[in-house]
């Protein structure tokens, strides 16, 4: 059956195919270390990029003596039935031992430590439980117990430090009608009307019994914190449990026990994290310059008596990640700028900053201090490993603690570094190259330029490995991949990411061209063999290099991207964000000009082949975005064009198979197009029935044989 399927597929297929296939080197996991001294190096596979593991949460008790983490396993997609990644529990003790807690096919998160370090808390859905619960563990071991049952999901919760109330975040419990309804064909749903608060729910952790109370709270409740007198809460609050709300319109507030405002906070604009100091009068937390910054990446300091907000690092010209107190007067921050990232340290007393980790040591992206003791920990993540767990200590000192994929000591890593270049406006633009496995100075290589979303995101300098950039794959493979910061990016202060407003596929995208053409006058890219791809705004990046931009891409593959800006914001469900921080207008007022930055305006004059990918329940970018601009090329007829929907799946992949699937097309349509300049369309079909086929065979095969060895 197989040699029926490839002599059905082109040569080309196989090779995608062959980039699958090699084991997951489990037999690798114990000792790769030493392995990697005796064995050589080798490429890593297509399989292998999507079942890379990496810690997606840490805490560390307020003792300092242990540390719980959660580390993201993907499921196999050729041999587990399909569903999101595990997420099991794991426990760093004081000797830095690591010990499994909660493990296996499971899903945890939200930890946090009772206030006397003994226990630890955490939300999940376990066994028969209809919704997720939440659950505590001792650190010692033993069995979970369920804390509480809700009759809908947790969202987030918080105990007081006095270890006496327990908060939490939940939405009303379903009505039992609903499923009668449903079961009788009454399934009309309003759109957005029918959108449930999520409210602030309190119980007596003292009690025989657990009866939660809700505190009555206007509008949709989207977090919460214990302030440290065990009286107040911080929470924040949007007037409604629409996302855009919750992006545009949410604010901070600190309120009683009893529902009651004591202390509201005027920001604007987009707000992150937020702490209370230890002694409770100060609250730290990442809010916005204004309503029209386009991500929240400032530090705020505010006064709990008096309201008062200061920004406490202006004119920071880079991009706050994260905070955590130290003391009452020392405030330490992880902060992105560039393609760098640090940990500074504010001395509150004269307002002085300090470095703690600098900028070059790896991509810190979360921080957590013990509250009383000195200890700290940071996940990190670089080039040749995803986010770990690191102690850190208060001078700076890094130590790794976890390895989750010691497989990778065994896998060839390419060249990766910052490249600067200048835009043809003299702007000084930032990016990420990483260099083909073999490279050789003075040859020309086929380049994929991988575009980022938002445009209020950036690319660091660390783990780059996606399924929609498998860098060492293709690294492999004889590409050069580069990661550009054009304008609008984070990273280097508000008013460079303003830059793109108000200029939709203008300039931003201009600077595609301009690093393009860098990597062409540097001797590294062949000017004809250069595709581009990317997701959400950087999908809306690879459509305009395909129509408006279409001299110079040979391949474009779009994924979850803009096509049209006029149906994009009647589509959306964040069009209040769009005029804010984007468009900075209304389609209404500009009509021809939404229409001239669409893709589809300039589908006429596209040659670029260009590969459509999406989510069919993507609200973010609405599938028909993606429907739009197939239509318009297919029916024109000049260029190659497929469009691929993923039944299941939102604003980006999240499932390994859908992962996995994604990646082989990329990198099908990329090889057939840039390296072998082929002009009709690869085949559509892959090979996963076989795979499965395979896998099923050998998992036989392997209980064959040890039954042979048992009997």
């Amino acid at each position: 059956m197989l040699n029926l399927v490839l002599t059905s597929l082109n040569a080309l297929s196989l090779n995608v195919l062959r980039r699958t296939t090699k084991p997951l080197m489990g037999s690798l996991l114990v000792g790769a270390t030493l392995c990697s001294n005796v064995l050589q190096a080798e490429p890593i596979t297509l399989e292998q990029t999507v079942a890379v593991q990496h810690v997606t949460e840490l805490t560390i008790s307020a003792d300092g003596k242990y540390t719980a983490f959660i580390r993201n396993r993907p499921r196999n997609p050729y041999t587990e039935d399909d569903g999101s990644s595990y997420r099991e529990l794991f426990m760093i003790q004081d000797k830095g031992q690591e010990i499994p807690f909660v493990t296996s096919d499971v899903r945890v998160g939200n930890l946090k430590f009772s206030p006397d370090s003994s226990q630890l808390y955490f939300v999940s859905k376990r066994g028969k439980d209809k919704f997720a619960g939440l659950y505590r563990i001792a650190v010692n071991g033993g069995e979970a117990s369920q804390v509480l049952s809700h009759g809908n999901n947790i969202a987030s919760y918080d105990i007081s430090q006095d270890g006496r109330h327990l908060a939490f975040i939940a939405k009303p419990a379903e009505p039992k009608t609903k499923e009668q309804l449903t079961k009788k064909g009454f399934k009309a749903e309003v759109y957005e009307e029918e959108s449930e608060l999520t409210q602030l729910w309190l119980a007596d952790l003292t009690a025989s019994e657990l009866k939660p109370e809700v505190i009555a709270i206007e509008g949709n409740v989207l977090s919460l914190s214990f302030a440290p007198d065990n009286k107040h809460l911080l929470i924040r609050t949007a007037p409604t449990a629409l996302i855009d709300d919750d992006y545009m319109a949410s604010q901070y507030q600190v309120v009683n026990l009893a529902g009651e405002t004591v202390q509201q906070f005027a920001t604007a604009g987009k707000l992150d994290k937020a702490v209370f100091s230890p002694d409770g009068s100060k609250i730290a937390l990442i809010g916005s310059e204004d309503i029209h910054d386009p991500s929240a990446g400032r530090l705020l300091l505010a006064d709990l008596k008096s309201g008062q907000v200061t920004d406490i690092l202006p004119d920071y010209m880079g991009h706050v990640q994260d905070l955590a107190w130290r003391s009452n007067t020392e405030l330490e921050y992880v902060g992105h700028v560039g393609t760098e990232a640090e940990v500074g340290r504010i001395n509150l007393r004269n307002m002085k900053r300090s470095d703690v980790v600098k900028a070059g040591n790896g991509i810190v992206t979360t921080l957590a201090i013990a509250s009383n003791s000195q200890h700290a920990r940071v996940l990190l993540n670089k080039a040749g490993h995803p986010a770990e767990v690191y102690a850190m200590t208060k001078r700076g000192a890094l130590n790794r603690l976890t390895n989750s994929n010691p497989w990778l000591a065994d896998i060839s890593m390419p060249k990766q570094e910052t490249v600067r270049h200048k835009a043809r406006d003299g702007l000084e633009l930032q990016g990420i190259l990483v260099y083909p496995l073999n490279y050789v100075k003075g040859q020309q290589y086929p380049v994929v330029m991988v575009v980022h979303g938002g445009p209020e995101a950036h690319i660091s300098n660390g783990w780059l490995d996606r399924y929609a950039s498998p860098v060492k794959l293709m690294a492999s493979e004889g590409y050069i991949q580069f990661f550009p910061n054009y304008r609008g990016s984070t990273g280097r202060g508000v008013e460079f990411s303003k830059l793109g407003q108000n200029d939709y596929a203008g300039k931003e995208f201009d600077d595609l061209v301009d690093a393009k053409k860098h990597l062409v006058d540097i001797g590294l890219a062949d000017a004809s063999k250069v595709g581009i791809t990317g997701g959400s705004y950087g999908g809306y990046a690879s459509a305009w290099a395909a129509t408006k931009q279409t001299e110079h891409f040979a391949a474009s593959v779009m994924f979850v991207g803009i096509s049209n800006n006029l149906s994009k914001f009647g589509t959306t469900d964040i069009a209040n964000e769009m005029h804010l921080v984007h468009a900075r207008s209304y389609p209404w007022q500009k009509w021809q000009w939404y229409l001239e930055r669409s893709p589809i305006y300039h589908a006429e004059q596209a040659k670029t082949p260009i590969l459509i990918m999406h989510g069919k329940e993507d609200t973010r970018v609405h599938p028909s975005q993606s429907l739009e601009l197939y239509r318009y090329l297919k029916t024109h007829g000049k260029v190659p064009v497929r469009l691929v929907l993923y039944p299941g799946e939102g604003h980006g992949n999240q499932k390994a198979a859908a992962q996995l699937d994604y990646g082989m097309r990329l990198i099908r349509w990329m090889d057939h197009f840039l390296k072998q300049g082929k002009t009709e369309l690869p085949a559509h079909q892959l090979m996963h029935s076989d795979k499965i086929k395979q896998a099923k065979g050998s998992e036989e095969d392997k209980t064959s044989a040890e039954r042979k060895d048992a009997a």
